[in-house]
């Protein structure tokens, strides 16, 4: 997707803010953050998979180089930055963070609400290890299309509210067919149209 319709897409749906976290990389949020008017907030990221799996980086201001879990951490930490993990216990995502009961000592969060997840039970059990264990919270929409941006995400007061944990959750799940149009969408290298 373009930067500019992810943003204008993002407005049209009410937001006034979003994260953007590409895989790998957090040229994509640093960019939007340059391209967005003072009233849209731009929360730069990176989706980034480690040797243990993946795990989701905000507010950053560079790149995160390593590629193994601790470091990834630590890279992330270092710039100040917010460490989640996304979609634990989808079944269907292969990179999902291994070993999660160990290592939740050493994030800040856990997606506990992804709207691309197939089966809504992943994010309840999510939901119910993040609290049992007094982690903070965040959900995201996994937009991979105009279409999804919005279905998922955090209300706040103010930015720094995700940092301490003052979140009010939302969204609402993609359906098997906007599911199966990202695949198709992304085999025939589109986005659709924002």
């Amino acid at each position: 997707m373009e930067l500019e319709g992810i943003i204008k897409r993002a407005r049209a749906v009410g937001l006034d803010g979003i994260a953007v976290t590409d895989h790998g990389t957090a040229m994509g949020g640093l960019r939007a953050r340059k391209l967005a008017k003072e009233d849209f907030v731009v929360i730069p990221g990176a989706e980034i998979k480690t040797d243990r799996g993946e795990v989701l980086g905000y507010f950053l201001q560079e790149e995160v180089k390593s590629r193994e879990f601790f470091e990834v951490v630590d890279e992330i930490r270092s710039q100040d930055g917010f460490v989640s993990v996304p979609h634990p216990f989808d079944p269907l995502r292969i990179y999902r963070l291994r070993g999660i009961e160990v290592l939740h000592s050493y994030v800040d969060a856990v997606e506990v609400f992804n709207a691309r997840c197939a089966m809504q039970s992943s994010n309840r059990k999510a939901l119910d290890f993040a609290l049992k264990r007094g982690l903070k919270l965040t959900a995201g929409s996994d937009a991979h299309t105009y279409a999804e941006i919005g279905a998922a995400g955090v209300v706040v007061e103010s930015v720094e509210d995700i940092r301490k944990g003052r979140v009010e959750v939302f969204g609402t799940p993609a359906s098997f067919l906007e599911l199966l149009k990202t695949k198709i969408y992304k085999r025939l290298g589109r986005s659709g149209e924002p």
